[in-house]
């Protein structure tokens, strides 16, 4: 089928980054009132219970959302558990553009997951791409200073988006492995539906642990109530729904450059919202990075 990128689709896809990119500024600005774990769980619960009235499919015979829990909880595990407490875990003590531009040198270890765990073959535009991608991240981590490539010293909260990664680049391959019965296949509240529902007993878990570790309590207020809201509904619900609608109409090769807005939109709200003024360096690693996609997407 060929697919034309029609202005309302166009629209639709620039949707999701925006969202991505602040919520990337909130886990920033709420990262002493609400700790991290209990952040995703919280959204993610919030997201469950909005999902209800939506994904009533989920909960019919067949649906597969019992017989195939295995499933469901390793989708759960890395896309919802993993990745967005690492993520969150990551604004402690990076910045949100760091994170959303680490997050970028996704390409790099979605080819080294399918190569080394779901045996998917490697071309050579891919690994030039990805190799612009890892200059990209390398840029970001030694701060546009290459004198620093020796001494190099990772911030905490970037080794903890580079796992994230890693977890998206599971939750990814895990999508494509098999075919979801047609109940949840056509209703993306439904399979969203079942996602979170694992994903939320596995921030659970995670939440537990941080309590016994000692985390403090939730410093509620108003700004943390509509935080989560946000990040409940924006990041987690409507992203996804505009993600889903997009790709469907100009493919998922088109939608992957949309991507990679997202540290563009993150430095922007972060000048605006957080006084993190946006450097040289950030602009070169953004431009190797989507260069790195371009030439692997070709």
């Amino acid at each position: 089928m060929n697919r034309k990128l029609s202005l309302s689709t166009a629209l639709l896809l620039t949707v999701p980054p925006v969202l991505w990119a602040g919520n990337a500024i909130v886990g920033r600005l709420v990262r002493d009132a609400v700790p991290p774990m209990t952040l995703n769980l919280l959204r993610w619960t919030i997201a469950l219970l909005l999902l209800l009235p939506l994904g009533r499919a989920a909960f019919k015979p067949g649906s597969g959302a019992l017989s195939n829990w295995h499933r469901y909880a390793l989708l759960g595990l890395f896309g919802i558990g993993l990745y967005n407490s690492l993520q969150y875990l990551a604004l402690q003590t990076s910045t949100p553009i760091n994170v959303t531009l680490v997050a970028s040198g996704m390409p790099v270890w979605m080819l080294l997951v399918g190569r080394l765990f779901f045996k998917a073959p490697v071309r050579p535009r891919q690994v030039g791409g990805a190799l612009l991608s890892i200059l990209g991240v390398l840029v970001v981590l030694c701060r546009g200073d290459a004198g620093q490539l020796a001494a190099l010293r990772l911030v905490t909260g970037d080794l903890y988006m580079i796992l994230a990664t890693i977890a998206w680049s599971f939750y990814s391959w895990l999508l494509m492995q098999q075919r979801d019965p047609p109940s949840l296949r056509t209703d993306w509240a439904a399979f969203l539906l079942v996602q979170v529902g694992y994903g939320v007993l596995w921030s659970a878990a995670f939440t537990g642990a941080e309590l016994a570790l000692g985390s403090v309590a939730v410093a509620w207020s108003w700004p943390v109530a509509a935080a989560l809201l946000y990040v409940a509904i924006g990041p987690a619900i409507l992203a996804m729904r505009c993600w889903g609608a997009g790709v469907q109409k100009a493919g998922p090769t088109i939608g992957s450059f949309f991507i990679n807005l997202t540290p563009l939109f993150t430095a922007l709200l972060s000048s605006a919202f957080l006084g993190e003024a946006p450097h040289l360096y950030h602009a070169l690693a953004f431009a190797l990075i989507v260069g790195g996609i371009a030439v692997s997407a070709r």
